[in-house]
């Protein structure tokens, strides 16, 4: 990896980004946070040496100008994530995720900034039949938030080549682990389940159970995240997952036997947005970075319910 130079990780007071900067700071990486704490918190950067945390917002270009100041490399998580929000305030959703992604990139090319990496998301693909979402696939994306997430993907590989800029975008697929938020109004199923399954109270699935994911445990994604950045690749898009998939049931199932007792599930009406099916082909990944995911759907599962269960 090169050592060289701060870095910044926009969003990294959050979920994903909390984990991206302690692995950073791991490897004696010096990082900036800009991360207006909508989602975020600092306690998730708590402990973590070499960690400057500025508290801005993408959508101000002033504020991601002096974010970049000095870096090396841009990590650009920031975002405002789900589904179900988006359909609530689709202008917000658009505003941050494509408009502060703008910002974000065309910063990083005027600041010199060797390299761009973008976290994008699997919702660009939309419901489509293929059995595996390769990224040759049209994006065909069903909601706002799919939307946002594929023009700020354009936006950010636009700035590629800008100023020598190198930009890469990760298309993540289901992630989960520690620090996922299960107390948000807009949760991810993970850890969603896993406080039922704790508290003994019935999860609700919207639809039958059957619609599979591509759950991709969060470690997975930092890796990519760093060999992207230590990698010679430049403006392509690429899936970042396990490329397996599981469905939701199968997840009451796992679930359940980690904590040994059945998990109760009552079943509601479909979500506007929501996709039946969704795997990842990661061969794009493998060849061009070097991506193989470490962490398997099951391991990954043990080890978040096993940080949930000690909160």
């Amino acid at each position: 990896m090169r050592q060289q130079g701060p870095v910044l990780v926009t969003g990294g007071a959050g979920f994903i980004g909390s984990h991206l900067v302690t692995r950073l700071a791991g490897e004696g990486y010096s990082v900036r946070v800009l991360d207006n704490l909508s989602t975020g918190k600092p306690s998730n950067l708590a402990g973590i040496e070499s960690v400057e945390l500025l508290e801005g917002d993408i959508r101000s270009r002033d504020q991601v100008a002096r974010a970049v100041e000095g870096v090396t490399a841009v990590f650009h998580l920031a975002a405002l994530p789900s589904v179900v929000r988006s359909w609530e305030d689709p202008v917000q959703s658009l505003a941050v995720n494509a408009h502060g992604t703008a910002n974000v990139a065309e910063a990083a090319a005027a600041a010199g900034v060797d390299v761009l990496v973008y976290s994008s998301s699997s919702s660009v693909y939309g419901d489509q039949a293929a059995e595996s979402k390769t990224e040759d696939l049209e994006p065909k994306p069903i909601s706002p938030y799919g939307y946002s997430k594929l023009l700020a993907e354009k936006l950010a590989l636009a700035q590629s080549g800008k100023n020598r800029l190198r930009v890469l975008a990760l298309r993540y697929f289901n992630v989960f682990g520690s620090r996922q938020d299960p107390d948000s109004p807009y949760a991810a199923v993970i850890p969603l389940f896993i406080r039922h399954a704790l508290a003994g109270t019935p999860a609700t699935i919207h639809g039958d159970g059957k619609q599979s994911r591509d759950f991709t445990h969060v470690d997975n994604v930092v890796d990519a995240n760093l060999l992207a950045f230590d990698s010679s690749a430049s403006g392509v898009a690429m899936n970042a997952a396990c490329g397996g998939s599981h469905s939701l049931l199968e997840l009451v199932e796992q679930i359940s036997a980690l904590s040994g007792r059945p998990l109760e599930v009552v079943h509601d009406a479909p979500r506007a947005g929501d996709i039946r099916h969704s795997r990842a082909d990661i061969s794009l990944a493998a060849a061009a970075i070097g991506f193989s995911p470490r962490v398997s759907f099951e391991e990954g599962l043990r080890m978040t319910y096993e940080s949930y269960r000690r909160d």
